[in-house]
């Protein structure tokens, strides 16, 4: 079994005096990219909800010590990426946002977001750039880089992209159906992988590359991958299809498994090495991991309760991934 030691509590918006309206409250989906100095961690936020009770998603980002993970040195003072005009995929929402360093550039990839009538939402993912360090991003286009299809037909979403062997691998997740739940939708969803060598025409493996532990009604969500020791390892979460909001117990875990070539993974979460705390931001769920080595450690970010509304924190790796 891997373990993990926490660290703490990272970055709670709601903690900020005088912080802008677009970032009230959550921290959600955190993924980085590492500079000289500092840690740049992208992450989707909110502003408080409309009349109607409709929330918005933007980008951000805050920039961390690289010397000490826990000290915030700098925040973004605008959305990393703008809303989409009316009638595109992400009018509504940004969330999430991977991004990845190729040359002078920051090539990202986000869930674009936008609300539906007879369920509450449906998301494809977007592909956009930065010439400025990451600190802006301007859309490659006003449509999505990848959509629904045939075997696929709603919510493409939480990518993580990363490149390995110079090619690009991005893995998301793909809705398997809705249902009603007490009068409500809900959805379950699974993760998949694409791959391209450009970045912009993607091929899809098309099948579903995590077993389930909870059943086929298991929702599996924020697959990330790194490369350590000869073998590709991925950290993601996952919780039931149903009452995850009010029962902990239902809500999200983060999950493992391990794979020789990115493409047949063998699930073992009972290597993964973390869990809720007894108390506390992440007493009740943790969720969306981002791992990544940095000067000769292993880190993640995650999320905690609510799916991020107060934050997300930070673990460290005790030993390696093997």
């Amino acid at each position: 079994m891997y373990k993990w030691i926490k660290k703490g509590l990272v970055f709670n918006p709601s903690m900020i005096e005088n912080r802008p309206l677009w970032l009230d409250q959550f921290a959600q989906a955190p993924n980085i990219v590492v500079f000289d100095k500092f840690v740049r961690v992208y992450f989707s936020c909110r502003p408080k909800p409309d009349e109607n009770g409709q929330y918005v998603s933007y980008s951000a980002f805050v920039d961390l010590n690289r010397e000490n993970l826990l000290e915030v040195i700098n925040m973004a003072s605008n959305p990393c990426l703008p809303l989409g005009n009316v009638g595109t995929f992400d009018e509504f929402g940004i969330y999430p946002f991977s991004a990845i360093r190729e040359g002078n550039e920051l090539l990202a990839y986000y869930g674009g977001w936008t609300r539906c009538e007879s369920v509450p939402f449906n998301v494809a993912i977007g592909f956009a750039k930065s010439t400025d360090g990451g600190c802006t991003f301007k859309k490659v286009g006003e449509g999505p880089v990848l959509s629904y299809s045939p075997g696929e037909p709603f919510v493409i979403s939480s990518p993580k992209i990363r490149k390995f062997n110079n090619v690009y691998y991005l893995s998301y997740i793909a809705g398997r159906k809705w249902f009603l739940d007490n009068g409500k939708p809900e959805i379950i969803y699974k993760i998949r992988m694409a791959t391209s060598h450009d970045g912009l025409t993607w091929e899809k493996l098309n099948k579903d590359i995590i077993s389930d532990k909870l059943g086929e009604d298991e929702a599996q969500a924020s697959p990330d991958i790194i490369f350590r020791n000869n073998k590709y390892h991925m950290f993601f979460c996952y919780r039931k299809a149903v009452d995850f909001r009010r029962n902990k117990d239902n809500s999200y875990r983060i999950g493992y498994a391990y794979s020789d070539d990115l493409i047949n993974w063998i699930r073992d979460d009972s290597k993964v090495g973390i869990d809720t705390s007894n108390d506390g931001w992440d007493s009740e769920m943790i969720a969306y991991p981002n791992v990544f080595e940095l000067d000769g450690k292993i880190y993640m970010f995650y999320l905690g309760n609510e799916v991020g509304k107060f934050g997300f924190g930070l673990a460290e790796l005790e030993g390696d991934l093997t």
